[in-house]
């Protein structure tokens, strides 16, 4: 149901489908009147995935223009202006250049493909890709870091992969954030988050370990961003309806934005499940006449328990949506802020328009 208790309500279509979505993202687009998006399906009945673009008309129906069907159920979806990356539950990654092609195209085959034992084995838990690069990291349950370095002008192959690190199956990572052209986050187990240097190789040149919890849970990380003003923060979602963030400068004290922690700071519990997603959101302005660098932005999450909601420091939270169901993943349109789709549980695709 739609929050009906907000002063100007965001408009909620549902778009019911036949199949799980487990992930969706917004596609840049030329024009506001062409919108067209990414979705990883699963039909359940046939155990059958795939990666299909559709075209999102105004009147908020879809039309398939492309499709592919990868060899294992997609775990990981990324999106940039330039370059698409999905990666599977079997450990692969494939990756997909939009530069110069038309929609109808794009997914007909990926351009690099990174399989086998010597990538990832077992499931991909998060990939990234970097912001015009074309660089993408890789993390998974094994405890693995890669990097593969995309060439996509006339290539296709296996893309440059290189091991930054191999937990050896003693650590797990299931999300991972570009902080910079050399920095990226990773998140795991136990709420931890480890920074990145790949100037200083090795080892991660900066921990948090997410003992705060008081030990009612071991806690994992699901979901990671960072703004493009503020890399020195670290935005986090997870179990028990955990979001916080992680600022270097002060890196033994997470800011916890919803859920339960030792801080004295006053927060605000949204959920007590699962938050699957966190994003900033750069539509909702912040309540605070000054804002500082140490105040954290408004951002956005979606949660097991069926919430889509922007949060902000030391502020009571903002419901966008209430389902009766999980939602499994959302995405702020980059180029239209406003307007925000969400992946259902129940076999449906949700756009909101937010006033």
């Amino acid at each position: 149901m739609e929050i009906t208790g907000l002063p100007q309500p965001p408009q909620v279509h549902r778009i019911p489908q036949f199949r799980y979505v487990d992930s969706i993202r917004w596609l840049p687009s030329i024009s506001p009147f062409q919108k067209s998006l990414i979705v990883a399906f699963f039909d359940t009945d046939t155990s059958t995935p795939s990666l299909e673009i559709h075209s999102l008309s105004p009147s908020k129906t879809l039309s398939l223009l492309s499709c592919w069907n990868p060899p294992s159920r997609i775990s990981s979806l990324k999106c940039t202006p330039s370059l698409i990356a999905a990666s599977t539950f079997s450990g692969s990654l494939y990756c997909f250049s939009t530069a110069g092609k038309s929609l109808e195209s794009v997914v007909a085959e990926p351009q690099v493909s990174v399989v086998g034992r010597d990538f990832h084995v077992g499931p991909i838990g998060g990939v990234d890709l970097m912001e015009g690069g074309s660089d993408c990291v890789s993390v998974g349950e094994d405890g693995r870091v890669n990097l593969v370095k995309l060439g996509f002008e006339g290539y296709h192959g296996k893309g440059n992969c290189r091991r930054v690190f191999d937990g050896n199956g003693l650590v797990s990572y299931t999300a991972v954030r570009w902080a910079s052209p050399t920095e990226f986050v990773t998140g795991g187990c136990g709420f931890g988050l480890q920074w990145w240097d790949l100037r200083r190789p090795g080892s991660a040149v900066a921990q948090f370990k997410g003992n705060w919890d008081q030990g009612t849970t071991s806690g994992i990380i699901h979901s990671i961003d960072i703004h493009p003003s503020r890399k020195h923060t670290c935005l986090a979602g997870g179990s028990s309806g955990t979001v916080f963030a992680w600022d270097l400068r002060w890196q033994q004290e997470p800011i916890i934005l919803s859920g339960v922690g030792t801080n004295e700071n006053k927060t605000h519990s949204l959920s007590e499940s699962d938050v699957w997603e966190v994003q900033y959101d750069s539509y909702i302005k912040s309540s605070s006449s000054s804002i500082s660098s140490s105040r954290i932005l408004p951002a956005m999450i979606c949660s097991e328990d069926g919430i889509l909601a922007v949060i902000e420091q030391g502020e009571e939270p903002l419901e966008l949506l209430a389902e009766p169901c999980a939602i499994n993943s959302f995405d702020i349109d980059r180029q239209n802020p406003s307007d925000v789709v969400c992946s259902l549980e129940w076999e449906s695709i949700a756009i909101l328009s937010r006033p």
